[in-house]
């Protein structure tokens, strides 16, 4: 496959009458409006509109799928564009095209090739030979009009585009976004509220008054916390929002007496909470946010079992978000068992589990989903959006819960020209796997039919009450 020409049966599989079957069933989705509800694009970029600076901006220095394999073959981050001492960014670009072949069979290599070709209509391979060529022909669409956010947003057809945003911000860019005529895709908030859990986090007290300035209630409390928390996912709601985010490092969620949670909440304030002190808040922030979603009905996203910032030299030098955040060992069915038997029948109540170790979908989560009808299966996230794990995934998952007791895909990027390739590639193994079923006469053909297009439609609208 050369940049600008991918095999149009690309992921379909090898078998050629399996193959056929998914190429018909890849055509009942791939036109179909992108819903993407959980990503990282910044509202106000987008109400900026402002064309993206280069190349290296766009598609490599914020990237952490792409720095991290060019750091782990030796290249510093400051070469990537990042730090003070950050390199150029024509030389930032130059050093990702030297390095090319290191991404030979890996999604990042799969999705910038089909954005070269499918957003920027470019046909040369990446090589150092061409990186100067490629980058000014990018730099020049670049300055184009069509190529600003909102008109590429067009473009792609994403239909609905979720953001992530802390309950403190204003939300005065998605007010912007809501109120223009022009802006033809529904870009919708996601509260989440990952910082204010940890109370021995460095943060946390800075955060308290950020929320407590935006809410209006007193955080210096547990109890004026919760209220603060409670009172700005209603005004999330009421600009758009249908769901929550948590990120936490395990999915333990375990209910504190109000004693016990106003003790630990103090000793965060004067700095005095024990390592375990902490753990115990934050498991019990996580259940209360369990019963704020059955009490207001936003769906309760978890992204559970990620070692966040491996490297304390990298971090401490470069922030969070620069490669090296790794997968751990993950379960759910016991640390949400409390939680669950709390809120897991309840009417309102939604929670879509996430994870980075694949373990988990055939021992936790898919019985979980297969059982809770609060409980949905969270796509491939992170290094499970590979197509083999995508494939591991659909099989571990579906013949557990089903089809419809998944989340649709999740793009998850904070690259906004990724994601037409993304759900594409989702598309086509979902077809591939579907037409699998239709071989080996576990499905018939027309309800195959049926579900690429629930896939892409029905079941993520559903499930993030869209």
């Amino acid at each position: 496959m050369t940049a600008g020409h991918p095999h149009p049966d690309r992921l379909l599989g090898v078998d050629p009458v399996a193959r056929e079957i998914a190429r018909e069933l890849y055509g009942v989705a791939a036109q179909a409006p992108i819903i993407s509800p959980h990503g990282h694009l910044s509202a106000q970029m987008l109400a900026a509109n402002q064309p993206f600076a280069d190349p290296a901006e766009l598609f490599v220095t914020p990237d952490h799928y792409v720095t991290r394999l060019l750091h782990a073959s030796g290249i510093p981050l400051d070469q990537l564009g990042l730090g003070e001492a950050a390199a150029a960014p024509r030389e930032v670009w130059r050093t990702l095209c030297a390095n090319w072949f290191r991404f030979a069979g890996t999604p990042v290599r799969y999705w910038l090739e089909d954005t070269l070709a499918r957003v920027f209509a470019l046909a040369v391979e990446l090589g150092p030979a061409t990186a100067d060529d490629v980058y000014d022909e990018l730099s020049d669409r670049l300055a184009q009009a069509e190529y600003r956010p909102l008109e590429l947003l067009k473009r792609f057809g994403v239909e609905v585009l979720a953001t992530t945003d802390d309950p403190a911000d204003s939300l005065e860019y998605h007010s912007r976004l809501a109120a223009d005529p022009a802006v033809s895709t529904r870009v919708i908030p996601t509260l989440r509220a990952d910082s204010y859990m940890s109370p021995d986090a460095g943060v946390w007290r800075e955060r308290l008054e950020a929320l407590a300035a935006a809410s209006g209630h007193d955080c210096q409390t547990y109890e004026g916390l919760l209220a603060a928390i409670r009172e700005r996912r209603q005004v999330f709601a009421e600009h758009g929002a249908t769901a929550t985010d948590c990120g936490v490092a395990d999915a333990w969620a375990t209910l504190l007496s109000d004693q016990q949670a106003n003790a630990l909440h103090r000793q965060g304030l004067d700095g005095t909470i024990t390592a375990q002190g902490a753990r115990a808040y934050r498991r019990n922030m996580l259940f209360q946010f369990g019963r704020m979603a059955a009490e207001d009905g936003l769906v309760m996203q978890l992204h559970a079992g990620v070692i966040r910032n491996h490297h304390t030299p990298t971090f401490d030098r470069f922030g969070p978000d620069t490669g090296h955040d790794l997968p751990a060992v993950t379960t759910y069915s016991e640390p949400l068992r409390d939680l669950l038997n709390d809120v897991g029948t309840h009417p309102r109540f939604r929670i879509v589990l996430f994870t980075v170790d694949e373990t988990a979908f055939s021992r936790d989560i898919a019985p979980l989903a297969g059982f809770y009808p609060s409980v949905y299966a969270g796509a491939p996230w992170w290094f499970l959006d590979a197509p083999a794990a995508v494939a591991r995934y659909r099989a571990a998952v579906t013949e557990t819960a089903g089809f419809y007791k998944t989340s649709g895909f999740i793009d998850d990027t904070r690259a906004l020209c990724s994601i037409p390739a993304r759900h594409d590639m989702s598309r086509r193994l979902d077809a591939a796997y579907l037409a699998s079923l239709v071989v080996d006469h576990q499905l018939p053909e027309s309800e195959a039919h049926a579900l690429a297009h629930a896939l892409v439609s029905e079941i993520p609208r559903e499930t993030f009450r869209l």
